[in-house]
């Protein structure tokens, strides 16, 4: 149960109503504070839909945030975000898998992604191998939004984690499908 309660654009005054137009926990939480919904709307709505980043490269590296935070809503909402950016449910297989420490038949760009996405949730920085490995199929351009990507929903699984941000109803089949394993 989230910390604190829920708005509805009801709850709101109309200056700040548009911040609901999507009306997910996530915002309905983030609300309380107009000024950094809107920041945070700012970025999150350039990493969706104005970078050039590969849309299915941009969402392993988010589902990796969310599966090594154990973010049952980052996870949820991403899983299916990612299939509308051609993400299968082969690759979130996968994508299991390698964090396991499993092979994989994902393509060495995914892995590189992964690797990367791994080593700044878990370390902080991604390592100069990796960062080379990225520089090798990534304009600069491409390779500063995926570590943007990734930094900044490292910045969103601590909110939703701390904030204890509930997942709707219509996201559970998606934490059925690939739930988090036993601690």
């Amino acid at each position: 149960m989230a910390r604190l309660p829920y708005l509805t654009q009801a709850d709101l005054p109309d200056e700040h109503k548009h911040l609901l137009a999507r009306d997910i926990a996530l915002f309905r939480l983030m609300t309380h504070s107009p000024g950094g919904a809107r920041a945070f709307s700012g970025l999150g709505g350039y990493i969706r839909n104005k970078s050039t980043l590969d849309g299915r490269l941009r969402e392993l590296a988010i589902l990796q945030v969310g599966w090594l935070a154990r973010s049952p809503y980052e996870w949820s909402h991403h899983v299916k975000i990612g299939h509308d950016f051609g993400v299968s449910d082969a690759d979130i297989q996968a994508l299991i898998d390698d964090s396991a420490g499993k092979a994989t038949t994902l393509d060495a760009h995914s892995l590189a992604v992964l690797r990367a996405a791994r080593e700044m949730t878990v370390d902080g920085a991604a390592s100069a191998a990796s960062f080379a490995e990225l520089q090798g199929f990534l304009s600069n351009e491409h390779l500063t939004d995926l570590v943007l990507t990734i930094a900044f929903y490292c910045a969103v699984v601590r909110f939703l984690a701390t904030m204890q941000v509930d997942v709707e109803p219509e996201y559970q089949k998606y934490l059925a499908q690939f739930p988090f394993p036993a601690k």
